[in-house]
Order: C-alpha cells, then structure tokens, then sequence
C-alpha cells in the first residue's frame, strides 16, 4: 500500500511534534481502521511515550483510493477508550 502525505499532514504533525515515520507507520500497518465521514478512514496506533511514561494513540484521518492512502491530518490523544472500538 502506498502512502502519501498532504501537505495539511505535514503542518500538523510538525506542529504537534508527530513524527512522520510513526505516522507512515500508522498508515501502512495501522493497529484499527474505523469509519469517519463519508468516504474517509481513520487509521490508530497505539504506541508508548518514553519521555512523558505515557501510552497515546495515534490517530490519522486518510482517505483511500485503489492502493493509495492520502494521509489528510494526524493527531495523538491519551484518550485512548474515547476512540478505540
């Protein structure tokens, strides 16, 4: 599966301080794929935070066409129970 990034994608996972090979990562072998709106996916991986001792979740919303995901925003949460189904 090939994964492309929008520049939407970039910006936020440079302002979050998200780094691009755990969000490619997250795209190509995501731990959860649910539904978002429409024709959009959201992708989760969990994954453990030695700095901060904490465990969040990883989550990208990206929309899929053929073998292509375009990874549109990435966000990480510690609410992990809020999102995980």
């Amino acid at each position: 599966m090939k994964v492309i990034f929008l520049d939407h994608l970039k910006l936020q996972a440079k302002e979050r301080k998200i780094n691009l090979k755990l969000v490619e990562e997250t795209l190509s072998n995501p731990d959860q794929i649910v539904p978002n709106l429409k024709d959009l996916k959201v992708a989760h991986k969990k994954y453990f935070d030695e700095k901060k001792n904490k465990e969040y979740l990883i989550r990208v919303v990206f929309k899929e066409e053929k073998f292509i995901r375009f990874g549109i925003t990435v966000y990480k949460t510690s609410k992990i129970n809020k999102y995980w189904k």
